[in-house]
């Protein structure tokens, strides 16, 4: 039989692939796309390139910075994608994540699992060949401490779980750092704190929109295992002392990023007051409204950041090196 195109639609023909496989093909692409979490990616991303600025007080080399988010990207992924893997049995019953792509079958484990693990393999050569090895071993520390130390240690056994946790998600600004200077100086480990203690008030505001979700899975998230008074206090509390931290950066910078700082603080902390006066007085709260706001405040203090390095105004004190 001749395998020649007679045509479209012509039995036995070899012409172009059938749209429906194509959209296979594209389902499938998005579909492990998915399991590295895109959107979490993207908040990590603008918190390194900011580091990137500020540890050569100007504004990197492109090529650096494209290196180092390649990798960084990787990294972060492969992190996502082995957590996917662990915490399938969560994400089915939890509404929030019950479309994700091992819930939906739309990946295979096994090949989520290759996946993972072939991201954070890529993350490390990317790194250690185009950027150098300190950030290339950065990043594959932070993957080991959010899969070993948070999914299956923390996560299912302590409300303090996203604390202690998140400090994984603080590690893309030392890693920023580590490509530009080969070191971490103080500057990175006080950066690594200001997310150390955002991300609390972030994750605990989700946590009480879909406290309900995490009691079904058995994850103890503190709304699920504390009153709305009291996760309402301690979000004040770590905004409180998140802002502060924020202004240890004023030495290594100039007074342009320590404005910003302080009214996008004061601007977190009037919100973050008033979610508590309303769970203070039984009324209907809006914790989503915290939780986006901390992702547009911590995107406010670090675009400060980059800007003030890049413009190179008069630090307000010694900086590092």
């Amino acid at each position: 039989m001749s395998l020649v195109h007679a045509g479209p639609g012509r039995a036995g023909s070899a012409g172009p692939v059938h749209p429906a496989g194509g959209r296979g093909v594209r389902r499938t692409i998005a579909a492990y796309a998915a399991l590295a979490k895109p959107r979490v990616i993207e908040l990590l991303l603008v918190t390194t390139i900011p580091a990137m600025f500020l540890a050569g007080r100007e504004i990197p080399s492109p090529w650096l910075v494209l290196a180092t988010l390649v990798g960084g990207t990787m990294a972060a992924g492969s992190a996502n994608a082995l957590n996917c893997v662990i915490d399938a049995d969560i994400d089915k019953v939890m509404n929030r994540t019950k479309r994700r792509p091992l819930v939906r079958d739309s990946v295979p484990r096994a090949g989520a699992l290759v996946f993972g693990l072939a991201l954070g393999v890529a993350s490390f050569a990317v790194l250690a060949l185009t950027v150098n090895l300190l950030s290339a071993a950065l990043a594959v520390a932070t993957i080991l401490f959010y899969i070993f130390v948070y999914t299956l240690v923390l996560k299912r056994r302590t409300p303090q779980n996203v604390v202690w946790g998140g400090a994984a998600g603080c590690m893309p600004v030392v890693i920023g750092w580590a490509a530009v200077s080969g070191t971490v100086e103080w500057p990175a480990l006080v950066m690594f704190g200001v997310i150390f203690f955002w991300t609390p008030p972030h994750t605990w505001a989700l946590a009480m929109k879909y406290r309900d979700d995490y009691e079904r899975a058995g994850v103890p998230m503190l709304p699920v295992v504390a009153t709305p008074r009291h996760v309402a206090k301690q979000i004040v509390v770590y905004s409180w002392v998140m802002v502060g931290w924020t202004l240890l950066l004023a030495p290594a910078t100039s007074w342009l990023y320590t404005a910003f700082a302080l009214v996008a603080g004061g601007w977190f902390l009037f919100y973050a007051h008033r979610l508590r006066a309303a769970v203070e007085r039984g009324e209907r709260t809006r914790p989503m409204a915290l939780f986006h706001r901390s992702n547009t405040y911590l995107m406010v203090v670090f675009c400060a950041l980059a800007v003030d390095s890049a413009i190179g105004l008069p630090v307000l004190g010694l900086p590092f090196g």
